[in-house]
C-alpha cells in the first residue's frame, strides 16, 4: 500500500475523532493472507485517556451475525439441519405462527423456515412503534432487559420461543426486514447442539480459529482492555451505558441470554481470524471450519425481487443484496461508493465493520465504540481511499 494511501485514511480517522464523530478507532487490512495496513487513534476510555490499542476488545453488536451464520453452515455440513426445516423442528414457540394484516392476526401461509431467518426474511424485526407486532417485540425486549442482571433473566431458548408468539410483521418470504432472526439462530444452534450457544462457538470456531478474546462476556482480568460505548447527547459525546437488545454493556458475567445477533465482544485480530477463514475458503493455518462449497453458498445468495425492493429502503446499501446474515455486493454500478463484486460483510450498532473481498483476497476490519454508527461516512471514505489506489 502507498504511504500517501496510509496517511490520507489516518488523516480521515484522526478528523472523525476531532470533530467527535467517535472516540476511537483501530483499522486493520490484509491482503493475500499478509498484512497490509495497520493503524489506530483516539481512546477507549477518553475519561480516563487510555488510548485505543491493537488488543482493545469491543462490543460487536451486529458482528456477531455471520458468526452465527458460520454456525448453522457447520451444523449444515454435519448433516444436523437443513434450511428449508421449519423453525419450529426445534423450537415449539413456532408451531402456530401468525402474521399481522390489516390490524388482524391471521395463520401464517407459509411455515417459517431456516433459510427465511438466514436471509432476514421471517417476518421478525427489532421492534418500534409502527405495527402492533413492532410495538409487541418493543415490550418484550424491554422487559428482557429489566430482567437480564436478575434470577429471573431469560435465556437463549425462553427468548426465542417467546418471539415465536408475537405476530410477524409480514408472511414469511414475501419481504424483508432487518431483526432478530439470527438470535433465534442461535437458540436453534444450541437446541440441536445440545450445548450453550456461546459452548458451541468456543469449541467449533473461537478455539480452532485461536479466537482468545472472543466471547459473550469479558472476565475481570480483561476488562482494563474493555472500551467504553459512546453516544452524542447535544454537541457532546458522552459515556453510553445502556443494555441495547438485551446486551450488557458491561459484560462482566456470563449472560442468560447468548444473543447471536448482537452478543459477542472481540478484538480486531480475533474477527481478522474469523474472516480470514471466510476469505480462505473455510480454513485458516492448517484448521479447516468449513468447507469450501460452503462458504461458496454461505457468501453467494441473493434476494428476490420483492424482497430486494423493502431492502432499498436503506440509504448507503445501495448495490447490495442480503443473505446468510450478511451484506453482498451484487450491482457495484448503483453502489454509493468504490465497491468490488462479491464483496461481503456486515457492521455493528457500535461501528464496527468488517468486508471481504474474494477476487482481491482481502479484508477490512475496523472496530469504534459509537451508538448508532453501523457503517458511518468515516467507514465509506476509508473505503474509497483504498479501493481507488
Amino acid at each position: 500500500m502507498k504511504e500517501q494511501t496510509k496517511q490520507r485514511i489516518m488523516d480521515i480517522i484522526r478528523e472523525a475523532i476531532e470533530n467527535g464523530v467517535t472516540a476511537g478507532v483501530n483499522l486493520l487490512i490484509c491482503k493475500d493472507g499478509e498484512e497490509l495496513f495497520y493503524g489506530e487513534a483516539g481512546y477507549a476510555d477518553r475519561e480516563n485517556q487510555i488510548p485505543i490499542r491493537r488488543d482493545t476488545i469491543f462490543r460487536l453488536y451486529s458482528m456477531s451475525k455471520p458468526i452465527t451464520a458460520a454456525a448453522v453452515m457447520i451444523l449444515m455440513e454435519q448433516g444436523k439441519l437443513e434450511l428449508a426445516q421449519p423453525v419450529s423442528d426445534f423450537l415449539p414457540g413456532f408451531e402456530v405462527p401468525v402474521v399481522e394484516r390489516e390490524g388482524q392476526n391471521e395463520p401464517v401461509r407459509l411455515p417459517m423456515t431456516l433459510r427465511h431467518l438466514m436471509n432476514m426474511t421471517s417476518g421478525l424485526t427489532y421492534g418500534g412503534e409502527e405495527t402492533s407486532s413492532d410495538r409487541q417485540i418493543q415490550d418484550f425486549l424491554q422487559e428482557c432487559v429489566d430482567r437480564m442482571h436478575g434470577p429471573e433473566a431469560v435465556n437463549t431458548v425462553e427468548f426465542a420461543n417467546h418471539l415465536g408468539s408475537i405476530p410477524l410483521a409480514f408472511e414469511p418470504d414475501s419481504s424483508w426486514r432487518y431483526g432478530l432472526s439470527a438470535d433465534i439462530l442461535g437458540a436453534v444452534v444450541e437446541v440441536v447442539s445440545g450445548m450453550n450457544y456461546g459452548e458451541f462457538l468456543q469449541k467449533n470456531l473461537f478455539d480452532p480459529l485461536d479466537m482468545r478474546d472472543t466471547g459473550f462476556w469479558v472476565p475481570e482480568q480483561k476488562q482494563p482492555r474493555f472500551a467504553k460505548a459512546y453516544e452524542t447527547v447535544g454537541r457532546d459525546m458522552i459515556p453510553y451505558d445502556g443494555d441495547n437488545l438485551v446486551i450488557s454493556n458491561s459484560m462482566k458475567t456470563p449472560p442468560a441470554f447468548e444473543s447471536g445477533g448482537a452478543g459477542l465482544a472481540s478484538t480486531i485480530d480475533d474477527y481478522n481470524r474469523f474472516a480470514g477463514m471466510l476469505l480462505n475458503g473455510g480454513c485458516l493455518e492448517g484448521r479447516r471450519i468449513l468447507s469450501p462449497e460452503t462458504v461458496k453458498f454461505m457468501t453467494m445468495g441473493r434476494l428476490t425481487t420483492a424482497q430486494q425492493e423493502a431492502m432499498r429502503q436503506w440509504v448507503g446499501m445501495e448495490g447490495f443484496t442480503y443473505s446468510n446474515l450478511m451484506r453482498i455486493m451484487v450491482s457495484p454500478e448503483q453502489a454509493s461508493g468504490l465497491s468490488r463484486m462479491g464483496e461481503y460483510g456486515w457492521d455493528g450498532w457500535l461501528g464496527c465493520y468488517f468486508a471481504n473481498f474474494p477476487k482481491e483476497q482481502m479484508s477490512i476490519i475496523l472496530m469504534q465504540q459509537k451508538k448508532d454508527a453501523g457503517t458511518i461516512s468515516m467507514t465509506r471514505k476509508i473505503r474509497n481511499v483504498l479501493l481507488s489506489q
